[in-house]
């Protein structure tokens, strides 16, 4: 993330996210309207795992952990507000200073809602976070499965035959 520089324009900060790259400058200035600047101190509870979810995020600077399912470096946060029941399911925490970009999440529906042109664009770059989430949580689920067969094959092993080769049997020479 880069370091924000003071009095340059919300409109020209928005432009430079790479969350909304490619937005053109009425819709950019449609989200300017009703963006407000945040930030973060280390440690600090964004929102909590339950809570109600009516907010959207722009990450500029720091690194955000997404709690309950491992940490996340990723330039959004948030898209509980979209889908009922509107509650926030994970929890999130500052990990060191954060600066970020607010904005009120009935707001943004409001404005998806009026521009289906910007609400079509905003939700396609949602829907490219939530299936590179959904990526890497399936990457990760299949490391610990394997970590796992792993353990249990040489467990099998050791009780079948002590020090017994886990070579697959097709790799053997006769």
């Amino acid at each position: 993330m880069e370091t924000i520089v003071e009095g340059t324009s919300m409109t020209a900060r928005l432009a430079r996210h790479p969350f909304l790259a490619g937005l053109n400058r009425s819709q950019l200035a449609m989200l300017a309207d009703c963006a407000t600047t945040v930030q973060f101190q280390k440690e600090q509870v964004i929102f909590r795992e339950g809570d109600r979810a009516d907010r959207f995020y722009l990450i500029e600077t720091g690194k955000v952990d997404l709690e309950s399912s491992g940490g996340l470096g990723d330039p959004m946060l948030g898209w509980s507000w979209l889908f009922p029941p509107h509650v926030w399911t994970f929890t999130a925490r500052a990990v060191e200073p954060t600066t970020a970009i607010f904005f009120d999440g009935a707001i943004l529906q409001e404005y998806c809602e009026k521009d289906h042109s910007f609400g079509y664009e905003f939700l396609k770059r949602m829907n490219l976070v939530m299936y590179q989430r959904m990526q890497a949580t399936r990457s990760k689920t299949l490391a610990i499965r394997q970590r796992r067969d792993i353990v249990h094959r040489r467990s099998a092993a050791l009780a079948y035959g002590g020090a017994r080769s886990l070579e697959p049997e097709c790799s053997k020479v006769a």
